[in-house]
């Protein structure tokens, strides 16, 4: 198969189309041939050299999100058949023509999608189910701030929440990104080139603050953070953009009983993923189906032209996923 390969570290034109065997695939996984892939920021650390992949997953073909067809199934396999339609979570190799994934995280794709679509969820509507409502619990009534609304976390946060019925604010970078993000769903979106979000956050909210903050911002938003929520409110970290090493006022996280907590979702275990994708295909999956929830890409490039995706995604200037196709014809 063709694959997109890591060469060496570095900027995106390392990526580059070599020829690598098929993957092996185990007992409990299913060979997919992938049509589409997501790329996500992690794609641009494990480039770099700074987000090595877990054990047993591919070293130098990134790619963390899936969608394609079925081609084979492993021995124990027992809910999918040759030629189903799936998107899928994978550890990484998602850059290739084709992907092993185990069963349990691959979902089906619905009937309205197509393969460049569902390419664009698994990777942040796994992460937001799992940060927001498994790990933050964003109950009924609560409310939510988003930072990087209008990034891939943002927009699948912005219409989930929304969805289920939650207000929704956000921060992004430009009146057009912020603009978007309140078509999209968003209550409220503030310019945080232009605007102090936790002065907004407590103005708009009569001085209360948020239930729950998802921030992959990290580095000096963290006392705006802290500011911004409200009694008993959540923070959940899933990147740190701006930096790990931090100052925070104790006294303000032990005043308002503040939980400040975060992940990595692609090292954990397959029963842990695939008890996400059971929420998701039972919750989430029938309002994409109705189209109350939508992909949002902002942009697709064919396989052969990842550098170009990467430098997209390194520029901050989309709106939405960038997908790479694989049913342009390869050229080595």
């Amino acid at each position: 198969m063709k694959a997109v390969i890591i060469t060496r570290p570095g900027d995106p034109s390392v990526l580059q189309v070599q020829e690598r065997p098929e993957p092996a695939y185990a007992d409990n996984e299913v060979l997919i041939k992938v049509m589409a892939a997501g790329v996500n920021r992690p794609d641009v650390f494990q480039r770099k050299g700074n987000y090595p992949p877990p054990a047993g997953a591919p070293q130098d073909i990134p790619g963390l999100e899936i969608a394609g067809v079925v081609v084979a199934i492993g021995a124990t396999v027992t809910h999918l058949m040759v030629g189903d339609k799936v998107c899928a979570l994978v550890a990484g190799g998602g850059y290739a023509e084709y992907c092993n994934a185990p069963e349990e995280q691959c979902l089906p794709i619905p009937e309205n999608l197509s393969f460049t679509e569902a390419a664009s969820l698994p990777e942040t509507f796994f992460t937001v189910w799992s940060n927001v409502f498994d790990r933050a619990g964003l109950k009924d009534g609560e409310t939510l701030l988003v930072h990087g609304g209008s990034s891939g976390i943002g927009v699948a946060a912005i219409q989930m929440a929304k969805a289920l019925g939650h207000t929704v604010y956000v921060t992004a970078g430009s009146a057009d990104k912020c603009r978007f993000c309140e078509a999209l769903g968003a209550a409220k979106a503030i310019n945080y080139k232009t605007e102090n979000f936790a002065d907004v956050i407590n103005d708009i909210t009569a001085g209360k603050g948020v239930d729950v903050i998802l921030d992959m911002i990290g580095g000096d938003y963290t006392t705006g953070n802290i500011k911004s929520l409200a009694v008993e409110g959540r923070l959940v970290l899933i990147n740190a953009m701006n930096g790990s090493n931090v100052q925070i006022d104790l006294a303000q996280v032990m005043r308002k009983r503040l939980v400040i907590t975060g992940s990595m979702l692609r090292s954990r275990e397959v029963e842990f993923k695939g008890a996400i994708a059971h929420k998701l295909k039972a919750i989430i999956w029938p309002l994409l189906a109705s189209g109350k929830i939508k992909p949002i890409i902002n942009a697709v490039f064919p396989a052969s032209e990842a550098e170009k995706a990467h430098q997209l995604m390194e520029s901050s200037g989309h709106i939405g996923k960038i997908v790479l196709d694989f049913d342009y014809q390869f050229a080595l």
